[in-house]
C-alpha cells in the first residue's frame, strides 16, 4: 500500500515562466521534464522531486508547502538572500530568532522564504522530522 509508496510534491504556479525563471535564477534548479506549458517536473541530486503546475490557486494556502533538509542554513540564506530571495520572520512563541533564521526548540534551525508564486517554503538544518 501507501507505506512503500513514494511521493512527489505539487507546487502552484500562477505563471509557469516566471516560476521557471525564479527556481533557475534563485535556487540554481532547472527542469527534468516539461509537460507542454502546463506543469514541469524537477529532481534533486537528493533523491527527490517535486512538481510545479500552473493554477489560479498558486500563492493562497498561507503555511509552507515545501521543506528543503539542508546542511548548512545559515550559509544556503546568505546564498540565497546574494541572489535576492527575501526571508520571513514570523511571531512564533518559543522560537528564537537571529536574522532570518529561526531556532525552534528540540527542533533545529530553520528559515522561510517565498517562491515568486508566494508560496512559503522551509530550509532546516536537516534534523527536522530525523
Amino acid at each position: 500500500m501507501l507505506k512503500s509508496s513514494r511521493v512527489e510534491a505539487n507546487i502552484p504556479a500562477g505563471d509557469l515562466k516566471r516560476a521557471r525563471e525564479f527556481y533557475a535564477d534563485k535556487l540554481g534548479l532547472t527542469p527534468a521534464a516539461e509537460y507542454e506549458g502546463m506543469a514541469m517536473a524537477y529532481r534533486t541530486a537528493g533523491g527527490t522531486s517535486f512538481n510545479i503546475y500552473e493554477t489560479a490557486f498558486a500563492g493562497t494556502a498561507g503555511h509552507t508547502i515545501a521543506q528543503w533538509h539542508v546542511d548548512d542554513v545559515e550559509a544556503e540564506v546568505n546564498e540565497l538572500k546574494a541572489k535576492g530571495v527575501v526571508f520571513e520572520v514570523y511571531d512564533m512563541p518559543g522560537v528564537e530568532w537571529t536574522g532570518e533564521i529561526a531556532s525552534i526548540p528540540s527542533m533545529g534551525r530553520a528559515a522561510w522564504f517565498k517562491d515568486s508564486e508566494g508560496n512559503v517554503m522551509c530550509l532546516d538544518d536537516g534534523t527536522q522530522g530525523s
